[in-house]
């Protein structure tokens, strides 16, 4: 008789203790059949209440003592006495077999699960649960990592205080020295700043920036119309006023868009949702779509902004769910989606009341919800007053760093040019300001300064697209 798989994995659950340590984790009872499925847990249960790997007499014993169906008693004894048989096979083979098999019933079951959904069968699930159970499906694999031992994985450790972390690097000297060169993937970083203030401003600045340096940037707004967030990036990238824009004759536009092309290998795109509606999952669905239809991978995300999501977990129905745990499921699914797509994603939030009065904010002048800045890997404030605005400059709070420490250059001053949604570093930056007190003090008239040796491709090559 031709041994099938199943039974081989059987086989071997009960002779191989290698085998049975790293494949018996990841095994479910369901994606066994009939009488396979019967032995199995008969297996499971032994291990599990004696430590040990039964034989084939221990298992018959065991059965028939058991309160299991004994009209099917002799099927059962059958496959378990055909166990004792060796099953010599190669043990890597072995594992990368059970594993694909463990895959494909994994998702056979998925669909069948998804069918009865649909179906209205299962009254329990929603159509929308579908994607995460045929997600986790496919995600089913044999992962022998337990975690770092201190001791036997000293050299890996070595290695990763030495290898280089990919980064989205800055065009601003002073966000690469507080960031050790930009912000790496799988984080959330968030700008905190009163309305009017810069935040739109400074996620342009970023995303053209990235964007000059080859990146593909998606930009997901919430706020603005798509074509008022590629203005702004016009108006950065093209060197002209906005108020000029509207001037610019399409020659000189199209010869403007040849330039970036033929300067940057990196793609933008920007999708407009409406306030309110879309969360990660709306997310998740364009990040797809966009890799089938345009091949585009996106490098880093920027959402404008985070307060005006939705979740995907909790309905914010009638004011019965509070603000602090409905924005902290937000950030928490926003980071996580950084870590799905492996980069970094840009949000903002809003000063709540007493922010807007304070002339040095701190984390707990976050409006909404304090879950966010508990949630985010990297958090300034952009604060302005009077004085700043004249000079045309922002104030630089760290709030949360955890790329760097967070004393070094607290506060300092860049250069804000609104007509063309651009930021500048400026000179003596940091005088002035580097005390826990508030600022008494700014910088000097704003004075452009050479690229950073952190910026892969250097922004100041564009300065020809002056008109």
């Amino acid at each position: 008789m031709q041994m099938s798989l199943p039974n081989l994995i059987l086989r071997n659950l009960i002779q191989r203790e290698s085998f049975c340590r790293k494949a018996l984790p990841h095994i479910k009872s369901e994606y066994f059949e009939g009488t396979d499925r019967t032995v199995y847990d008969l297996i499971l249960s032994f291990i599990t209440k004696y430590n040990k790997l039964p034989n084939s007499p221990s298992l018959q014993i065991e059965y028939e003592e058991s309160d299991s169906n004994k009209l099917k008693s002799g099927e059962v004894l059958s496959t378990i006495q055909t166990l004792a048989k060796e099953g010599d096979c190669q043990e890597d083979w072995l594992l990368d077999s059970t594993e694909k098999w463990c895959q494909d019933r994994a998702v056979h079951l998925a669909i069948i699960e998804s069918i009865e959904i649909i179906d209205g069968k299962n009254k329990e699930a929603t159509k929308g649960s579908i994607l995460d159970i045929l997600k986790k499906a496919i995600s089913v694999t044999f992962d022998t990592n337990v975690g770092h031992d201190y001791l036997e994985n000293a050299d890996e450790r070595y290695a990763f205080y030495h290898e280089k972390e990919d980064r989205t690097p800055f065009d601003l000297e002073l966000f690469n020295t507080i960031t050790k060169g930009g912000v790496p993937n799988k984080t959330l970083n968030i700008i905190l700043a009163g309305t009017g203030v810069g935040k739109s401003l400074m996620m342009c600045h970023f995303a053209a920036a990235a964007l000059s340096q080859g990146k593909n940037v998606l930009y997901i707004t919430m706020e603005m119309a798509e074509e008022r967030i590629a203005e702004r990036i016009d108006a950065n990238l093209f060197d002209i006023s906005l108020d000029q824009l509207g001037h610019v004759s399409k020659e000189i536009f199209d010869s403007k868009i040849s330039k970036i092309q033929a300067k940057t290998n990196g793609k933008l795109v920007i999708k407009e949702y409406p306030t309110g509606s879309a969360h990660v999952g709306h997310f998740r669905a364009l990040l797809n779509e966009l890799r089938l239809k345009k091949d585009f991978h996106a490098d880093l995300i920027f959402i404008d902004y985070l307060n005006i999501c939705s979740s995907s977990r909790i309905r914010a129905l009638g004011g019965s769910v509070n603000s602090y745990s409905y924005v902290k499921a937000i950030a928490e699914e926003i980071r996580g989606l950084a870590v799905e797509f492996n980069v970094p994603i840009w949000s903002a939030t809003q000063l709540n009341r007493e922010g807007f009065k304070s002339s040095d904010v701190d984390l707990t002048d976050t409006s909404e919800s304090f879950g966010l800045p508990a949630t985010a890997d990297f958090m300034i404030a952009a604060i302005s007053n009077e004085k700043l605005e004249a000079s045309g400059q922002l104030l630089i709070k760290q709030l949360k760093n955890r790329y760097n420490d967070i004393a070094t250059n607290k506060r300092f001053i860049i250069g804000v040019d609104k007509s063309h949604m651009r930021l500048f570093d400026v000179e003596d930056a940091t005088e002035g300001v580097m005390t826990d007190a508030a600022p008494t003090q700014t910088a000097s008239t704003p004075t452009h300064v050479a690229a950073t040796p952190f910026a892969v491709g250097n922004r100041q090559d564009f300065s020809d697209f002056k008109v």
